[in-house]
């Protein structure tokens, strides 16, 4: 049998690599719904605080200054629940807290009276992305992940 024309060949050739012509417009895949958020989350936030050292006093006097404040017995406060704190070199510290919402001004408070003048703040209310990516991975093609 002889194919006449190109656009023979070409079908002949797709039918024998076992891939057909591309379709013309693939219909738009929608967003995945959020995750849903699980009852015992339900009114609960997660603020990120770093704490950056003022470099005008060494580390021994920045310190003093807390425990003289009372840094270390009210941060955090009790109930509140710390998900990571971290050292940054040459930065601070970086803090992520999990609490009730109606905790907000409590947890400011804590931070105003007993860490300003050791540490600069600065406040990001944050929250756990993870299982977003995990989803957005997932749903990608094997040859992508």
């Amino acid at each position: 049998m002889m194919l006449r024309t190109r656009h023979g060949a070409l079908a002949l050739l797709l039918c024998l690599l076992g891939t057909g012509p591309a379709p013309a417009q693939d219909a738009p895949v929608p967003a995945p719904p959020p995750p849903a958020v699980a009852p015992a989350d339900k009114g609960m936030t997660t603020l990120t605080i770093f704490f950056r050292h003022d470099e005008s006093m060494p580390l021994d006097e920045i310190n003093a200054r807390l425990r003289k404040q009372g840094f270390y017995e009210s941060f955090p406060p009790p109930g509140v629940e710390v998900l990571s704190w971290n050292v940054l070199m040459g930065v601070g510290q970086v803090v992520t807290l999990r609490f009730p919402a109606e905790r907000l001004r409590e947890v400011n408070r804590a931070v105003e009276k007993t860490a300003w003048g050791g540490y600069r703040t600065e406040f990001y209310p944050t929250y756990d992305y993870r299982p977003t990516a995990q989803k957005e991975r997932e749903s990608l093609p094997n040859a992508f992940r």
